[in-house]
């Protein structure tokens, strides 16, 4: 075969898959009302490749077959395509920025609402509660914990997390600003570190979908960091909406190291707080 013929035969299969693609995700829509249209396709394509492969089937049509004619299957792709790469007081300088500037302006409010969008297992709404109980505003918080996958919030409310993890989980605390030995948030067995019951009093967790599901509540301050990334520019534009709708007056948000609201309509109601940390103030 000339190399004419190969890059045809590449481009057919390329177009194809895409088809597939395209038929799985309006399958996972209509079926189950989960809407991955507008995520970025080298992610989802990824994903879906490696459940295709797990589970040994010839071609992306006979995993929908599987996702429309199997009820219990969907919860497996449902995981690989949610995003749970989380870690606790990731990127320590944006809570550190967090503590310094954004909490001395939240001790105004009786009431504090902080909304944790895309939240995954939960690591960094522990790290929110730890660190509003450090600045003695933890009985005025109320921290609300959302993400699409069910799985990922049962795990979250747990506040189980592998003990081999607490290393690097205190070591960016720490760095942070965090003022007390890490340790006394928790009590360990030979496999977990489980957070004590006084850091879930003022956590709420719920299932909610960014991408169908609107505004449930006002709040001062919505953290949905390294979510977006994963969207395509129009489903990016939909969920500002839902977060600026959803923000008091004055409210901050608060995004991943490489996202922003600058080339979004609502950007320019917006003010840079901390811009090096992706910290906005709602104008």
């Amino acid at each position: 075969m000339d190399k004419h013929s190969e890059l045809n035969e590449q481009t057919y299969d390329n177009e194809l898959q895409n088809i597939e693609i395209n038929l799985l995700l309006e399958g996972l829509y209509q079926m189950y009302g989960f809407d991955f249209r507008h995520y970025l396709r080298s992610s989802l394509r990824r994903r879906i490749l490696n459940r295709m492969k797990a589970e040994k089937l010839p071609t992306i049509t006979a995993l929908l077959e599987k996702v429309l004619h199997h009820p219990g299957f969907v919860d497996k792709l449902l995981g690989d395509m949610s995003i749970r790469v989380t870690e606790m007081f990731r990127d320590p300088s944006f809570f550190r920025a967090f503590r310094n500037q954004v909490v001395p302006e939240l001790r105004q409010y009786p009431e504090i609402r902080i909304w944790h969008a895309g939240c995954a297992t939960g690591e960094e709404v522990y790290s929110m509660a730890i660190l509003m109980q450090e600045e003695g505003l933890a009985e005025r918080t109320k921290v609300y914990a959302t993400d699409m996958n069910e799985k990922a919030i049962e795990a979250a409310q747990k506040g189980a997390f592998p003990l081999k993890q607490m290393q690097a989980y205190t070591k960016n605390y720490l760095e942070s600003g965090g003022t007390k030995a890490f340790s006394e948030y928790y009590t360990t067995d030979n496999q977990y570190a489980y957070f004590r019951p006084l850091m879930k009093e003022n956590l709420m967790f719920a299932q909610h979908n960014l991408v169908t599901d609107g505004s449930f509540n006002e709040f001062h301050v919505i953290l949905c960091r390294n979510v977006m990334i994963y969207f395509d520019n129009q489903l990016q534009k939909q969920v500002h909406r839902l977060f600026h709708d959803s923000l008091t007056s004055g409210g901050y948000l608060g995004l991943g190291k490489k996202e922003s609201i600058l080339f979004v309509p609502e950007g320019v109601q917006y003010d840079e707080f901390v811009p090096q940390e992706r910290i906005y103030r709602k104008k």
